[in-house]
């Protein structure tokens, strides 16, 4: 049995088909039973549970030769992550307790780096796992080209795409969650000891030069991308409700900047095979 936490998501979601094309037996996590229906009728058994529920996640986990564990994502934290906190001990709680025969945790792109950004929630998750005698595989996944939904309506109704990411022919390390999904199914199914750290991004960068040519491809018209002021990104990201929006901005600000990266660079990453052009194809045809 391998049980998927996340499974309503974006990853979780692709690991659980991906594991399912195989005709293997999949257990998915979800907090809400209303969603439990299109999983069951893909032949998968359901658990409801909430992420920070023990007791729960212990019985989800039961009898599971591989786990697939992750935490929601979050844009605006609370200070110190604090919500994320009981999470990852009551993942940490419930997998020791179960002793699954692997373990594979989305992690992300640049977790290592020591400056304070949003994307420290999963270096506190890496290290609660890090400490259990069970071997485990951290995919440490680079930025989704599904972020670019949020650019869709613009690129298509005005021909522009406000970009954070700058300058805007800087190449980013960028990943379909297809690609996410897939990787992560294939290492539910090895087979090694101790810790391993699996790096991978997309078949090539993109630059926010290259998203605006993309997009201007599938609609037909001329897209280009504009820089967003950097001055103007905490009153906008407060104007968009946020509390908190130091973190994602220095999160920005590390791609930006280049210090967030993987530990051994491009070279070291596994390639995925999904094109920018297929993911924002599938995004589009699914509006």
């Amino acid at each position: 049995m391998y049980v998927i936490t996340g499974i309503t998501g974006r990853v979780g979601g692709h690991v659980a088909r991906a594991l399912r094309s195989g005709k293997l037996p999949v257990r998915g996590v979800m907090r809400d039973q209303a969603k439990a229906s299109a999983w069951v009728a893909r032949g998968c058994e359901v658990a409801i549970a909430e992420t920070t529920d023990t007791a729960a996640l212990i019985k989800a986990f039961k009898g599971a030769e591989g786990v697939f564990v992750m935490l929601p994502s979050v844009r605006d934290p609370q200070p110190g992550f604090a919500e994320a906190l009981p999470m990852v001990a009551a993942l940490r709680t419930a997998l020791d307790a179960t002793r699954p025969e692997r373990i594979v945790c989305l992690s992300t792109i640049g977790v290592q780096v020591k400056q304070p950004n949003l994307l420290n929630k999963l270096r506190i998750l890496e290290e609660a796992l890090n400490t259990l005698s069970i071997p485990i595989a951290f995919l440490r996944a680079a930025w989704f080209m599904e972020n670019a939904r949020s650019d869709i309506a613009s690129a298509r109704d005005r021909g522009v795409i406000a970009s954070f990411l700058q300058p805007l022919d800087k190449p980013v390390p960028m990943v379909a969650t297809s690609d996410v999904g897939r990787v992560a199914a294939e290492l539910m199914q090895e087979r090694w000891r101790g810790r391993r750290i699996v790096d991978l991004e997309g078949p090539r960068r993109v630059t926010p030069h290259d998203l605006a040519a993309t997009f201007a491809k599938l609609f037909a018209r001329p897209v280009r991308a504009e820089p967003v002021p950097r001055e103007t990104w905490e009153g906008r990201f407060i104007a968009q409700g946020m509390k908190n929006p130091t973190p994602r901005i220095q999160m920005l600000d590390g791609f930006n900047e280049g210090w967030i990266e993987f530990e051994d660079g491009e070279a070291g990453a596994r390639k995925g095979g999904v094109s920018l052009e297929a993911s924002l194809k599938s995004l589009i045809e699914r509006l």
